[in-house]
């Protein structure tokens, strides 16, 4: 059995001459919302709101940033706009608070973390770390320490 796979799912479909059904609504809608302005209110008031109006409309129905369209990148505008946002303060120290504080001692040689306040599980896993440790290391460590 043969299955035929659609291609060009991207592609809008031109309805209305070159424009598809969503430029042409933003074309119309901007159209109309202009004519009702012009209707409305004194000329020169006017034309000072239809331009941007007219140019929204514009920009609605054929720009595209980062190949997508101009509505994703409004949408996404109002959102960071509106949106709330979380400020976190990191105390960055400098120069005078780092000679203020005193050098840090050498660390041993190994580190063993503390991994929990049962001495079972702490046990268990110091004899895991020296067994794993292989053969002479362990004597070297207790040289260190003295």
């Amino acid at each position: 059995m043969r299955f035929q796979i659609p291609q060009y799912i991207e592609v809008e479909d031109k309805v209305i001459g070159p424009l598809s059904i969503k430029k042409f609504i933003y074309l119309a809608g901007a159209a109309g919302l202009c004519f009702i302005i012009y209707r409305t209110l004194p000329f020169i008031l006017a034309v000072i709101i239809i331009i941007p109006v007219a140019a929204l409309g514009i920009s609605l129905a054929f720009i595209k940033i980062n190949e997508r369209p101009f509505i994703f990148v409004l949408e996404s505008a109002f959102k960071y706009i509106l949106g709330g946002r979380l400020y976190v303060w990191r105390k960055v120290p400098n120069e005078i608070e780092k000679a203020e504080k005193p050098e840090k001692k050498e660390e041993p040689l190994l580190f063993v973390p503390k991994l929990s306040d049962s001495k079972l599980k702490d046990l268990t896993w110091s004899l895991d770390v020296k067994e794993n440790l292989g053969p002479g290391v362990e004597e070297t460590m207790r040289r260190s320490r003295v």
